[in-house]
Formats: C-alpha cells, structure tokens, sequence
C-alpha cells in the first residue's frame, strides 16, 4: 500500500503522521522491514531510487510473507490506535504535571 492508501484505511487526515498511528506490533514489523531493507541496501550496494524502492518493497514483502506464516495479523487488520503517540504524550506530560 501507498502512503495515501494507508492514510484512507486509517482514517487519517493529511497533517497526521501513520507513524503515529500504529499499535506496537504494526510498528515493530514497520520497523523490522525498514532495518532488514537498509542492511540489504549497504551490504548488495544498491544504488539509485528505483533499485532502493524495489529493495524496500521486496523486503516488505518478504516480511509480510513471514506474519501471514506465522499466522499473525497482518498489518492491515489490526486496529489503529484511538490515541496517537503524540496524544498519549501529550497526556502524560499533563498528568506530571499535576503531581
């Protein structure tokens, strides 16, 4: 899915950031994809945008093969979080505050 797609499926507005709308396990697979395609950019030297893209969605492919055999959700399923992270940060600052 594109960047747009996402937004959609989430139900997000344009200024808010996926990121900040992911639960834990969407976000350590987001994270797991990107690390394992920057190791596969530095250590197969890929180089150039178009070869990079492919990287990137070759290893999110692979990484989502590997949920969909292990029987996890995958990430389209899973509930999107009714806070952000900046919201919940937002209200902790709030309560340490009043303490």
């Amino acid at each position: 899915m594109g960047a747009k797609d996402i937004h959609a499926r989430k139900g997000l507005k344009k200024s808010q950031k996926i990121l900040d709308h992911m639960g834990s396990t969407e976000l350590a697979a987001n994270l797991f994809r990107a690390t394992q395609a920057e190791e596969k950019l530095r250590r197969d030297h890929i180089q150039g945008k178009q070869q990079a893209n492919q990287t990137h969605f070759e290893v999110g492919k692979k990484v989502r093969q590997t949920i969909q055999e292990l029987g996890g959700t995958m990430p389209e399923a899973l509930p999107t979080p009714e806070q952000s992270i900046k919201q919940v940060a937002s209200a902790k600052k709030k309560l340490d505050k009043k303490k």
